[in-house]
This record gives structure tokens, sequence and C-alpha cells, in this order.
């Protein structure tokens, strides 16, 4: 039986207002970037702090259901802590703990969960084996954002004990503008050397693209690696925007095309101005995808429409650690 496609990069956010534990602050310009990703998803603006738990599962939900996908890996969010394991308090723009994550999943069966958990701190590996223990599929970081140094010596046991598991490791590369930044320099997708050395299987978020006019473009060192490393992968998610999109035309060719992964990065936006504009789909095929109302779907068929084959949709099947519950 064919294996249905799965979104392996999907957000969840929420204010606590269940009882989650979750919470979000985003400050500033994050402020406008939030009010604008609730409106195209459909939210109501007071949902910041209104009922965001329920309305945003509930949405996204919705979106799944009604989508051509099987599945979706949702993604907890660690706090920022420093070298040393302290908490650094005020620091970061949003939390989903882990409990909140597994919990969903044990709940709805279309969810599949990915946890996160900071390598330095005290308490890493009884958590990373409580997480294991009920389910975790996938590890999500973000090392610019979370303040972790994957080529620290200090976090080896933790990457060998990912790797023990089976448990895939995605974490953030290139350019990021929805959460605030603590070292930029970690967003590079070579301080993941260690980890691959570990033996884990390590999904660079956003093929390491440029998100904004004033980042690096770490692409190049992406594919570089590919080509080092068997067990690095990368993720199509929030890739169709003005820099990123470049690399599309690379992305589809082999032997990379064979190392991608779908994600949708949702409740980022899903817009295909860029891939119309840079040939890889057609004017009526653009125009009825910008129709298609489900941004998980329109997200999917869009990047069908540009050329990425089924393998790309149904390959994280294979290097997720031994779901429970799949769908086929």
């Amino acid at each position: 039986m064919q294996m249905k496609p799965v979104d392996m990069h999907v957000h969840i956010v929420g204010n606590g207002s269940s009882g989650s534990g979750c919470w979000v602050r985003p400050r500033g310009l994050h402020r406008l970037l939030a009010a604008f990703m609730l409106h195209h998803n459909g939210l109501p603006q007071n949902a910041l702090t209104g009922d965001l738990d329920r309305l945003y599962v509930e949405a996204l939900l919705r979106f799944l259901r009604a989508s051509s996908l099987g599945a979706a890996v949702i993604l907890a969010h660690d706090d920022v802590y420093d070298e040393t394991g302290r908490r650094l308090e005020g620091v970061g723009s949003l939390y989903v703990p882990n409990d909140y994550v597994l919990g969903l999943a044990r709940r709805h069966p279309e969810f599949l969960p990915a946890v996160s958990i900071h390598p330095a701190r005290p308490d890493a590996m009884e958590e990373l084996d409580r997480c294991l223990a009920a389910g975790a599929v996938m590890m999500k970081l973000l090392p610019n954002s979370q303040n972790i140094d994957c080529s620290d010596r200090r976090y080896t046991s933790f990457w060998e004990r990912l790797a023990e598991a089976g448990l895939p490791l995605l974490a953030h590369t290139g350019g990021e503008h929805t959460v605030p930044i603590i070292r930029q320099e970690w967003a590079d997708p070579r301080v993941l050397g260690r980890p691959l050395q570990c033996g884990v299987t390590v999904i660079a978020a956003h093929v390491a693209g440029k998100g904004g006019v004033f980042d690096r473009d770490y692409f190049g060192a992406f594919a570089e690696m590919t080509r080092r490393h068997p067990r690095l992968y990368g993720d199509l998610s929030a890739v169709n925007i003005p820099f990123r999109s470049r690399h599309f035309r690379a992305c589809l060719q082999e032997p990379l095309v064979g190392r991608l992964l779908h994600g949708s990065d949702f409740p980022v936006p899903v817009i295909g101005h860029w891939a119309w504009m840079r040939g890889l789909v057609d004017w009526k095929t653009f125009r009825r995808l910008e129709r298609e109302t489900n941004p998980l779907e329109r997200d999917h068929q869009l990047k069908r429409a540009m050329g990425f084959p089924m393998e790309t949709f149904t390959r994280i099947w294979h290097l997720l650690r031994q779901p429970e519950k799949t769908v086929h």
C-alpha cells in the first residue's frame, strides 16, 4: 500500500489558555508578523490573548483532515539556556512543552510528536529518555535561536543517545525572522557536523537558505555536506520566499532531490508568487493554487506542481523513529 504524504515541519503554538503550559510573547516587528500569520490562517486577531490553544489545534486539524496529507509532525519548542544549563529568562518568544505535543499526538492519530530538548539542560538526558518512552519520533532544535552550539563536545553523549534511539534531529539552518536570534553563526549547517559524526540522522530545515536581505546563504555548504554525510537531509519548509526560492532548480536536480523532505513550516504563510516568477509553475497553476484556502494543501500541491517527486513527501516515513501509529 502506498504511503501517504507527510508534512514533517508543523509548529504548535499556544498561550496556555487550556492549561497546556505554552506561552508566546512576540515583540516589536514579530508582533506584526504574528498578526499576519493569524490572519493568513483564518484565526481571529484576538487569538493571542484569547483561546489560542484550542483555536490553533482545531484549525490545524481541520486543514490536515481536509488535505491529501496522511500525517503531520508537530513540533515542541524548548526554552533558551546558556552553555552551563541556566535558563535565560525573558529571552525566547515562545515555549511549547514536550508533554503538550506528546499529548496531542496521543489524542489525534494524524499528529506525530517531535520533542525539543536543549542539550545543556541539567536534566537533558533524563528528559530525552522520558520523551522516547512517551513516543517521540523526532527532535526539533533552533540552534541560532535557542543558543545551542551543536559542535560543542559537551553535548556528544546527547547526540550519541539520539543516534542509539534512532531519533532524527530537525535543526534550523539559514535565515530566521519569526523568532529572535541569539547567535546567528549557529545557523550554519556545518555546526551540525558533530551530531552527524555521532550517527544522528540530521535534517537541515529550509535547506540552509538565506531568509532576508542581510542573512548569509548557507545553501552551498548544505549541498556540499550532503555529498559527504549520507545521514544528512534537508526540508523544503518556508523555501518559497524571495531569496530561498532561488535554489529550487538546484533542489530539483539529482542527487540533491533524493535528500529532500516536504515541510510547510505552518503557520508561516504559503505564497506561490516566487515559484511562478521563477518559471517553476505556469500562470494557470499559480492562480488555481492561490485560490486553495487550505494552507497545508496549497503548499503540498505547489511543490508537486514544481516537479518534486512523490518520494519527497513520503521519505520522512523511513527516517522517523519507529512511530507507533502511522497513516498509510
